[in-house]
């Protein structure tokens, strides 16, 4: 799901929702009204009250969205398969403030596949955050957990968020510098 187009929307059931950039969990009550201004990944960045939140897509139903579908792999899919199946797990996760994945961004240091026996495999991430100080980095960091644990076969993930080396705009692609105006 991608939308950069704003959309109003009456929340139909009380929702759990995370202000940004603070990281604050709170719940946006049922019948307020919200813009979403974001959505990306199967998640939403809403307007609220004077307020950004994020909402997750487990929450999707609130605002009257379906939630993405869960990832497939091939038959007798590879090793390779399941490699390229993560990142675009990963490339499903936004920052709520930035409309580019974290891939695009530079925020993935490292994605180590380790097998574990019984064509099973556990997922070590090693990201960081655009700021050190983003009260979002353990919503980002979970959003990536959860979603590579969506993949077949992938019963582990841990994810790590390091701030060495720092990150800065070089890391992000050249897409990612053109859809920001970066470039």
């Amino acid at each position: 799901m991608h939308s950069q187009r704003q959309e109003p929307v009456t929340l139909n059931r009380d929702c759990d929702a995370v202000r940004i950039p603070s990281g604050e969990e709170g719940i946006i009550p049922e019948g307020t009204l919200v813009t979403i201004t974001q959505a990306l990944g199967g998640s939403f960045t809403v307007y609220a009250g004077g307020n950004l939140f994020r909402i997750a897509g487990k929450d999707a139903d609130a605002l009257g969205k379906e939630p993405l579908a869960v990832p497939q792999l091939p038959a007798n899919a590879t090793d390779k398969d399941v490699e390229d199946l993560i990142w675009a797990q990963l490339a499903t996760c936004y920052d709520p403030e930035i409309p580019v994945n974290i891939v695009e961004l530079g925020l993935i240091y490292a994605c180590d596949i380790t097998p574990l026996g019984n064509n099973e495999r556990r997922v070590d991430i090693k990201m960081t955050l655009t700021a050190p100080g983003c009260g979002m980095g353990d919503i980002l960091a979970d959003d990536v957990r959860s979603k590579v644990l969506l993949v077949p076969t992938v019963v582990e993930a841990s994810v790590e968020v390091v701030f060495e080396p720092p990150w800065s705009m070089e890391r992000m692609s050249e897409a990612a510098r053109l859809q920001t105006g970066m470039m």
